[in-house]
């Protein structure tokens, strides 16, 4: 059974730092595309950031361009969303989700609350 948990939310002051992670099991790691998205309340989810399996090429929305790094370690089944310069607008809940380039299922973790004081 497919499987996505993340984990490394927290609170964290305006220009602070966190790194998500999230761990995967079930399915093969490595062959699908790894995404975070964000959720802040009264909001529509928004897709974050995505990185691919082949050349491990990334993509980001343009409101964390230049602040968030997506990365992965297919030896420990785990992406991570590095985040900094955080501003109180970043405050959502994170979930990272896999998918074989929109083909078949795709798998959600629980998601993690990250929160932002100005």
């Amino acid at each position: 059974q497919a499987r996505l948990v993340e984990s490394g939310g927290g609170v964290v002051q305006s220009g602070g730092s966190l790194r998500l992670s999230c761990v995967g099991s079930g399915f093969t790691f490595s062959s699908y595309v790894l995404n975070w998205y964000r959720q802040a309340p009264g909001k529509e989810r928004e897709w974050v950031a995505s990185i691919f399996p082949a050349a491990g090429s990334t993509n980001y929305v343009d409101s964390v361009k230049g602040r968030f790094t997506i990365s992965k370690d297919n030896s420990k089944n785990t992406a991570y969303l590095q985040m900094d310069n955080l501003y109180p607008e970043d405050t959502a809940i994170y979930y990272c989700s896999a998918d074989l380039y929109g083909q078949g299922p795709t798998y959600w973790g629980q998601g993690t609350q990250v929160t932002v004081s100005s």
